[in-house]
């Protein structure tokens, strides 16, 4: 679906605040409602708009540790990468999960409420995973930017 500027004001208002009212977001950027609305329809049902959710604040809620795990896998058949990415998807400390290009087969984006937990997941729920050769994990020290919205102003 090509997006044109209005499109991209309104997906831009919808990733800041989804509690936005079309009415608000059609008076922010100078529509009427019925084109808004009928536009905020067509995300949804394209799938732009996949979901709308509340973020939480991670260390609000106790969760104070952020974890990135290289892991490399010992066989990567397509039977043993989908048996690896079923098991990491039943992961609740696991928010993120990507596959990589270079020497890293995934890459996991681990959240735990401390130190001492992401050990224990580690040692209790990923390392013994049939098929993993190698785990490496950098624990983030700073959250410097973290933000789900989506670049679009520069796709134009």
């Amino acid at each position: 679906m090509k997006l044109d500027d209005k499109d991209i004001q309104i997906l831009n208002l919808l990733q800041t605040n989804a509690e936005l009212t079309t009415v608000a977001i059609a008076e922010k950027i100078h529509m009427s409602q019925s084109p808004c609305w009928r536009r905020i329809r067509k995300f949804k049902e394209n799938g732009i708009v996949k979901n709308t959710v509340c973020l939480l604040d991670r260390e609000k809620v106790g969760m104070e540790c952020v974890v990135f795990i290289d892991v490399n896998l010992i066989r990567t058949t397509i039977k043993k990468i989908e048996e690896f990415e079923h098991q990491v998807a039943e992961m609740p400390e696991v928010i993120e999960c990507y596959t990589m290009t270079g020497g890293i087969d995934f890459m996991l984006k681990v959240v735990t409420k401390n130190i001492r937990h992401y050990e224990a997941f580690a040692r209790t729920k990923l390392a013994p995973l049939a098929n993993i050769s190698q785990i490496n994990s950098r624990v983030a020290l700073t959250n410097v930017k973290n933000t789900t919205a989506l670049p679009l102003d520069s796709q134009l």
